[in-house]
């Protein structure tokens, strides 16, 4: 199980592989598309600069994300990746409106791409790098299940394709004579950036909006609580996550005449029973004494009633 200071750490070294590598591209793209004129290569080189911003807003944001909580922050800073995926959203989108415009320009009014080979190298370095990078990235999602560094992986994985696309745009365009192909290529890529900024949108709203868990998350949680031998019940159950930090907090029915030491006795085994099953989750719970309800709705509903 990891640490902390270990997903932090882990999730600082993806960000910095990635910012490496989008610099070392978009200076070898810049001169590409300098040298071929190419639609398609001046996409994929707006690609890798909207990398190498995104890869530094994952750094700041998993390097705020990685802040213990404080006093003024009692949660934590988890949602800081969740923002700072955002900002890669908003990056990509307008990105993507760009690159759309200037290739319908080149469908109406024509244009050649020139020195196909420098580009097909360029893409063929690129291909080779995006490679290494993104078996870097899944390994630490893995460990760590970074939002920010998952929606950064994201460019990545769009990345080959863009980079395949421009070698299929020259190769047709240069040495098939297929005059459209490049504008058309560069119009697909921005349709694929768009894609990609609205799936990377999703799970950055999920945590900033504090959705609950999935229902299959759930369902192993309270699998976990239901084989406790004096919990009666589950109500007004509320689960969100921000980064890679889980929260949890629930009411409990346990037989009214306990004292409060051994109710307190059971809150903690079910506390420990919960982080062992959810490392690092924090739990948050309030017993009732059974068959007393003060909630409305589903809130009072016993969560585990359908299992008893």
């Amino acid at each position: 199980m990891n640490t902390p200071a270990t997903s932090s750490a882990l999730n600082r070294s993806a960000a910095y592989a990635s910012i490496a590598m989008a610099g070392a591209l978009v200076l070898l793209k810049a001169w590409a598309a300098w040298s071929t004129g190419s639609t398609a290569m001046l996409g994929s080189l707006a690609d890798s600069g909207l990398d190498l911003v995104s890869s530094i807003a994952t750094l700041a944001g998993v390097w705020v994300a990685g802040q213990p909580a404080d006093e003024n922050h009692r949660f934590g800073h988890g949602k800081a990746e969740a923002l700072s995926a955002m900002f890669q959203v908003v990056l990509i989108a307008f990105s993507a409106l760009g690159l759309g415009v200037h290739a319908i320009d080149q469908l109406i009014h024509g244009a050649r791409t020139q020195a196909a080979g420098d580009g097909i190298m360029v893409s063929g370095v690129a291909i080779a790098g995006t490679l290494a990078v993104i078996g870097w990235q899944r390994y630490v999602i893995r460990r760590t299940g970074s939002l920010a560094i998952s929606t950064d992986h994201i460019h990545y994985q769009a990345d080959l394709l863009v980079n395949i696309a421009v070698i299929a745009a020259l190769v047709l365009d240069q040495y098939v004579g297929l005059r459209l192909a490049d504008p058309l290529f560069g119009l697909g890529i921005a349709c694929w950036l768009g894609w990609g900024a609205w799936v990377a949108s999703q799970e950055a709203l999920i945590q900033l909006m504090d959705r609950e868990w999935p229902e299959e998350k759930k369902a192993r949680f309270l699998e976990v609580l239901s084989h406790h031998p004096q919990l009666r019940g589950v109500h007004d159950l509320r689960t969100r996550t921000a980064g890679n930090h889980d929260f949890v907090q629930f009411h409990v029915w346990v037989d009214g005449r306990m004292t409060v030491t051994e109710a307190h006795r059971v809150m903690d085994e079910l506390e420990a029973k919960v982080v062992e099953a959810f490392p690092g989750v924090e739990v948050l719970i309030h017993p009732d004494p059974d068959g007393h309800i003060d909630e409305a709705g589903s809130a009072a509903k016993d969560e585990l009633a359908p299992d008893r």
